[in-house]
């Protein structure tokens, strides 16, 4: 879970391709894949002390794996953080991070802007266990000053935020619930550490659904959580082991190769998205695009300072009177696709588009969406790899003959 020795000052394509556990004795340059549940231990005294603890070596596969442990070094390489855990998806991720953290009686404040689940499950499910939540709007730091109570223990966003890219001020809410005693967890899934560090700018935990960016190609589903090895150690993997939200080591495997292209596949998704996205603004049937590449971005100059470039998901309005027109409008686009695929998925090589409102969002009430600014209109934009006019173009199919 710790990083690899020797890769101190290597720079970030570098980890991405050699932050790993030692190679075994045959010396293999590609990192294993080891499919075991099950460790032979070198000694009865030699299992007790490692099942104790006291010495490292391992045990069984809900408590670590060779490939789970290469998948989280790198990721904490490129985070820049000391350690990391690989769960199943972005979710447990989540549930991990909340299980290891809080209490009954404790307090969170999190963005409205958040991802739908992540908003069902803060601000419903932890409520029947006692766990005290505020949704405030993301961009507004007084809200999230003004939410903080003497029991608030947690302060999590998500920048830039699905899927209307909000974009929130990193080290100010770090200040902020570090004043208070609490902790700032940022979700990086969008930006990923090829464009963005949260823990250099004052983060505690980075969470990643490694079923976007960090895979890349829609393979597999994954999780992790960055941390400092301390918290990884003491808070996280002791849920982890009785829990059992622990991510497979296939899965580990496909994340730990998809790592190795993240910075090229990154940026070259960026530009691309930073040109749908001025073509976009500038069709007639479009009421607003979300991009924090845009100047007219509200927040583009504070994404600007903490991203290296806008990232490769964007959404858009179609223009519309009516919520029931402007869903009508929405879902005429979309069902005109013949080269791009209708997917909630993001992340992917292949450009996927989704209605928010229907999806994503879709179990919300109309208050949560309506805080959230998901509208019936909007449309999600993950932007692959296909050549830019062939994307246009596909779009244009359904922007150019709405009714």
């Amino acid at each position: 879970m710790s990083g690899k020795k020797g890769t101190e000052g290597l720079r970030l394509q570098t980890l991405a391709v050699r932050a790993a556990v030692e190679r075994s004795q045959y010396g293999e340059n590609s990192e294993a894949l080891y499919l075991t549940s099950g460790y032979v231990q070198p000694s009865a005294e030699a299992s007790a002390r490692r099942f104790a603890g006291e010495e490292e070596g391992y045990t069984y596969g809900r408590s670590g794996n060779p490939t789970v442990s290469s998948m989280e070094q790198r990721l904490a390489a490129l985070e820049g953080t000391e350690a990391c855990m690989a769960t199943s998806s972005g979710m447990s991720a989540i549930m991990l991070m909340c299980f290891s953290l809080l209490k009954a009686g404790d307090h969170v404040v999190f963005s409205q802007s958040m991802f739908g689940s992540t908003i069902k499950l803060i601000g419903s499910e932890f409520a029947r266990f006692g766990v005290e939540s505020t949704a405030v709007p993301q961009t507004d730091l007084a809200a999230w000053k003004a939410a903080i109570r003497p029991n608030t223990r947690l302060l999590f966003a998500e920048t830039p935020t699905n899927p209307l890219t909000e974009v929130c001020d990193i080290q100010a809410l770090a200040d902020l619930a570090h004043n208070a005693g609490a902790l700032f967890a940022v979700d990086n899934c969008f930006a990923t550490p090829a464009l963005q560090r949260p823990m250099a700018m004052g983060a505690d935990i980075i969470m990643h659904s490694g079923t976007k960016y960090l895979d890349g190609q829609g393979r597999v589903m994954a999780g992790a959580l960055c941390a400092s090895e301390k918290m990884v150690l003491e808070k996280f993997l002791p849920v982890q082991k009785n829990s059992g939200m622990i991510l497979s080591p296939f899965n580990a495997w496909v994340v730990l190769k998809g790592l190795e292209t993240l910075d090229l596949r990154m940026r070259a998704q960026s530009a691309l998205a930073h040109e749908l996205a001025v073509w976009l603004e500038q069709h007639p049937a479009v009421a607003r695009v979300y991009y924090p590449g845009l100047a007219s971005h509200p927040q583009h100059a504070l994404s600007m300072r903490q991203m290296s470039a806008g990232g490769a998901v964007l959404s858009f309005d179609v223009k519309a009177g009516s919520p029931e027109q402007a869903r009508a409008r929405a879902f005429h686009v979309l069902d005109t696709l013949q080269t791009l695929s209708l997917c909630t998925n993001l992340g992917d090589t292949k450009t996927l588009l989704t209605h928010p409102a229907s999806t994503s969002h879709g179990k919300l009430s109309e208050a949560q969406r309506q805080a959230a600014g998901i509208g019936q209109g909007l449309i999600r934009v993950a932007v692959g790899l296909e050549h830019p006019q062939d994307v246009q173009d596909d779009l244009a199919r359904g922007l150019d003959t709405l009714p």
